[in-house]
């Protein structure tokens, strides 16, 4: 859910740049908030369903930095940026740091696991 929930936000903050000679300002303001609207639904639907598993700022972290991998695959895909070899290990990197945030666990977890 916030996979899906990061694809429409970057859609949301980006697609209208590709119709930007088409769309008015307020066009494409109502457009990203057409779309905004059911990301929010799926977001905080899936931060409620999720904090059981994941503490919340480890829901956090993967929120923005999915966020962030969509915003360059929507920039690239959709808007045709060119993305370097740079910025791809920077993505790289982001998704080793969700990795990392989303597997670590409070010590006292850890400790009761090992009694």
């Amino acid at each position: 859910m916030l996979t899906l929930s990061s694809a429409i936000m970057a859609m949301a903050w980006l697609g209208h740049l590709k119709y930007k000679e088409d769309l008015s300002f307020m066009m494409a303001s109502l457009f990203a908030w057409l779309l905004v609207l059911p990301e929010y639904l799926l977001n905080v639907s899936a931060i409620r369903w999720g904090v059981g598993v994941y503490q919340p700022s480890e829901m956090a972290a993967m929120n923005l930095s999915s966020g962030i991998v969509f915003i360059a695959l929507v920039s690239h895909f959709f808007l045709g940026e060119e993305l370097t070899t740079q910025k791809y290990i920077g993505f790289g990197l982001m998704i080793v740091a969700m990795i990392l945030i989303a597997e670590s666990k409070p010590s006292e977890i850890i400790d009761k696991k090992e009694l």
